[in-house]
């Protein structure tokens, strides 16, 4: 049998708002929007030369993927901002990229954390151009 001593207690079958604050940390913020702009078309990858350098090399080590690499925010109490460093596939059309980040992006924060996005700044490092990459690592050389 469930404990309801500690349960929220409901009003005609609906639970009671209760007041409190919700923190959001940066990090969560980064890995929302990380993800995110993994999943639009064109996008090669993340960050710049250097962090992309040692982003591969920390993947190696740890077997994961850092989605907060190339991700910059910046988090206030209602409010977010995105700075996104991404690489695109040569041949993508930069400017529609760049739309479908910034809608893609902002409606999964938004979604997700109730944060209003205010600004979303998509800097493009690099082109990424198929067979001139000899990095070894399936992340960074996966083509969408």
């Amino acid at each position: 049998m469930a404990n309801t001593e500690n349960a929220p207690r409901s009003v005609s079958g609906r639970h009671r708002d209760v007041g409190g604050r919700t923190t959001i940390a940066d990090s969560v913020v980064a890995v929302i929007a990380g993800v995110a702009v993994r999943e639009v078309d064109g996008v090669h990858t993340m960050g710049g030369g250097a962090s992309r350098a040692m982003g591969a090399v920390r993947d190696t080590v740890s077997r994961s993927t850092d989605f907060t690499r190339g991700v910059k925010v910046e988090v206030g109490e209602k409010e977010a901002a995105v700075d996104l460093d991404i690489v695109v596939l040569y041949g993508t059309e930069i400017a529609d990229a760049a739309k479908q980040i910034r809608s893609h992006v902002a409606n999964a924060v938004e979604r997700m954390t109730g944060l209003e996005v205010v600004e979303i700044n998509v800097n493009v490092r690099d082109v990424y151009i198929p067979g001139e990459d000899n990095d070894d690592d399936e992340e960074e050389s996966r083509v969408r």
